[in-house]
């Protein structure tokens, strides 16, 4: 049993490298920070190969690809991506490209040459991190949450895809709300809503996606925002989500 687990060296990622850890994978470990990643193998139960490598460049997606095709890869992580924290107009132009080809093109490539293997075997598990904030507009961190509604929204459509022609492959799209990691400090961001430590939503989102849950919320109050979502109009939702980030930036 062996999966792949990008944006693995630290954070989500490295947390969801441990539960899968100890449930017996295998591991192929995908972040820019080698350190880091040496220091995680070290820390792991089970067999890793670690490969630093930036998936923000699609040529290097398909090289991770090319090395790894034939390692029988039952599941495919896709943790890596990060966030701009900033008014639209005066955020980094630079930064937000980067932002796009890592949270969207590194999670499309791989999504898509994973899932035509996976489809020939006729099985496997896709696992897209996206977010809560999938759901919502996001002044403040609009390139942000438009990334995230990106993999959502290419999660939901492949999954009824898969669903139509009776396939056995399974993906599935985490939206977690805030996280204790050093998501925050790196877009320079703060939340006042709760947030879960990365261990539990590591195990949260293995066993729902164990058990082929499309859409994996983790945590009692981001459930409730998730479903009382529906009830408010789009504007007050933007004004909401102005009103909090406004105040914690």
């Amino acid at each position: 049993m062996k999966a792949l687990i990008t944006g693995a060296s630290s954070g989500l990622g490295a947390e969801i490298a441990k539960e899968l850890s100890e449930q017996g994978y295998d591991l192929i470990l995908v972040a820019r920070r080698k350190t880091r990643l040496a220091k995680l193998k070290k820390e792991l139960m089970t067999d890793v190969t670690v490969i630093p490598l930036d998936i923000s460049s699609t040529y290097n997606c398909m090289d991770l690809y090319n090395q790894v095709k034939d390692e029988e890869i039952e599941i495919l992580v896709n943790c890596a991506g990060f966030g701009v924290s900033k008014d639209f107009i005066e955020s980094s132009l630079d930064k937000e490209l980067d932002m796009i080809d890592t949270n969207i093109k590194g999670v499309h490539v791989l999504t898509k040459l994973f899932l035509q293997e996976f489809t020939k075997r006729n099985r496997g598990y896709i696992l897209n991190v996206s977010s809560l904030a999938a759901f919502f507009p996001g002044p403040l961190m609009a390139s942000y949450y438009a990334s995230k509604a990106y993999v959502l929204r290419l999660t939901e459509a492949i999954h009824e895809e898969l669903k139509q022609v009776k396939s056995n492959v399974v993906i599935s799209v985490l939206c977690p709300g805030p996280i204790d990691t050093e998501f925050n400090k790196v877009a320079k961001v703060s939340f006042k809503l709760p947030s879960l430590s990365g261990e539990e939503i590591a195990k949260y989102a293995i066993k729902k996606m164990f058990q082929k849950k499309m859409i994996i919320v983790p945590g009692f109050k981001m459930q409730l925002i998730y479903h009382f979502r529906h009830f408010l109009p789009e504007k007050i939702k933007a004004k909401i989500v102005y009103n909090i980030q406004n105040e914690t930036n």
